[in-house]
């Protein structure tokens, strides 16, 4: 598709990408959240940092049976929303919830579950963000690289379950079953691939 190689296709999607964030601040800064607007934007930014992920992982698929290469050139700037939108939602959680009292923080993380697994989500999501660019891939090398970023895909699976835990008082599952078959599904594609790929190989070499 033309389109998704035109100069201002990045741009327009960068811009798409923002305006979550923008509206949610908006909407805070002119009390449209509710009777609780910090709780509605935690949740709110864990929402959407799980769309992002999606997306992310969306791509590669999408790429591969679209037969539409330029896709690949919005990988790296949508994995970078999802930093984006985790780092916003960590840092609410830090403000709103613990009042940026790091020692509260430090001893409220191990002791609740889905705190724990959203915060180690986010240091991958980290580790995963300062890779992102040519100089490390030079630096790490090419099949490091990958290595390290195959770590986007544990990301996924602590984002549901911390999803999950977080829903779990509420009895409230049916948004988790949503992005799990999601998320799954996206996995599982890749595994798919994967195996088909070395069985052609196996094939390849016995033949």
């Amino acid at each position: 598709m033309r389109a998704l190689g035109h100069p201002a296709a990045k741009p327009l999607a960068f811009g798409l990408c923002l305006l979550p964030a923008v509206w949610l601040f908006w909407a805070a800064a002119t009390d449209q959240l509710g009777a609780n607007p910090a709780e509605a934007l935690i949740r709110s930014l864990g929402d959407w940092t799980l769309r992002a992920l999606v997306l992310v992982l969306l791509i590669t698929p999408l790429r591969v049976t679209t037969g539409w290469p330029q896709l690949a050139r919005f990988r790296r700037m949508v994995g970078l929303f999802v930093f984006f939108y985790a780092s916003l939602h960590w840092l609410s959680y830090a403000w709103f919830d613990m009042g940026w009292v790091w020692a509260d923080i430090v001893a409220d993380v191990p002791k609740r579950p889905f705190i724990l697994v959203g915060t180690l989500a986010w240091l991958l999501l980290l580790a995963l963000a300062l890779t992102s660019f040519n100089r490390a891939i030079r630096a790490l090398g090419a099949a490091r690289w990958q290595a390290l970023h195959r770590a986007a895909y544990a990301v996924a699976v602590l984002a549901v379950l911390h999803f999950f835990w977080m829903r779990a008082g509420k009895q409230d599952f049916a948004e988790v079953a949503v992005y799990a078959a999601l998320l799954g599904g996206l996995l599982g594609w890749r595994a798919w691939r994967r195996w088909a790929r070395r069985r052609v190989a196996s094939q390849a070499t016995a033949g």
